[in-house]
C-alpha cells in the first residue's frame, strides 16, 4: 500500500491558482470544476499542529480536477516541473487509463503543467500526452523536453494568477472539428 509523508505542500501554489481560476469560472457561469479529494487514512498526526504527517492512500486517485464546461465533461491533472525535462513517472498508469476512458466518453482530458523555473504554464492535450506515453512504452524516452511542446499551447496568466485553460479547451475543440 502506498504511503504519503508530508514534506510541505509541494505544488500548492499551482493548486491554489487552479482553484482560484475554477472559482472565477464558476462565478462567471462558464464552468463547474471540482477538486477531486485523494482518499487517505491518517497514520500519524502531529498533536500540536494537528497536521497529518504520515498516511496511507486508501485507493488510487484518478485526476486532480473533474467537471463540466458549458455541458462538456472535462478532467485534468495539474503538474509542477522545475526543469526543462518532464519525467513521465509523474503521470501514473491509472491516470492515463482514466483519461483515455474519459476521452472515449466524449470528454476532454488534459494536463496543466507549470514549468516553475520559467514561470510558464502549458495546456497539454491528452493526444499529446499519449504520444510521449506510447514512446516510453515502446522503449523510448521516459520524459519529454520543453522544446518538444507545441508553443501554441503555452498559456499566459491573466491578472498574475488566473490560468486561462478554457481558452485552450476552446482552441482544442476548434482544431478537432
Amino acid at each position: 500500500m502506498s504511503t504519503w509523508s508530508s514534506r510541505g505542500l509541494r505544488g500548492s501554489t499551482l493548486e491554489d491558482m487552479v482553484n482560484q481560476t475554477n472559482e472565477q469560472y464558476e462565478q462567471l457561469g462558464l464552468a463547474l470544476i471540482q477538486k477531486v479529494p485523494t482518499p487517505i487514512t491518517p497514520v500519524r498526526i502531529d498533536k500540536e499542529s494537528r497536521h497529518i504527517t504520515l498516511a496511507y492512500f486508501e485507493k488510487l486517485s484518478t485526476v486532480d480536477y473533474i467537471g463540466a464546461v458549458q455541458g462538456i465533461p472535462v478532467c485534468f491533472d495539474a503538474k509542477e516541473c522545475s526543469v526543462d525535462t518532464f519525467p513521465l513517472q509523474n503521470i501514473h498508469e491509472h491516470q492515463m487509463d482514466f483519461m483515455a476512458k474519459f476521452q472515449k466518453q466524449q470528454g476532454i482530458a488534459f494536463l496543466i503543467i507549470h514549468y516553475s523555473h520559467k514561470n510558464i504554464f502549458y495546456y497539454m492535450q491528452f493526444q499529446e500526452i499519449m504520444v510521449y506515453w506510447q514512446r516510453m512504452k515502446a522503449g523510448g524516452r521516459k520524459s519529454f523536453r520543453f522544446d518538444e511542446l507545441n508553443p501554441n499551447y503555452i498559456m499566459s496568466l491573466k491578472n498574475h494568477h488566473f490560468i486561462p485553460y478554457l481558452d485552450f479547451i476552446q482552441k482544442e475543440l476548434a482544431e478537432s472539428s
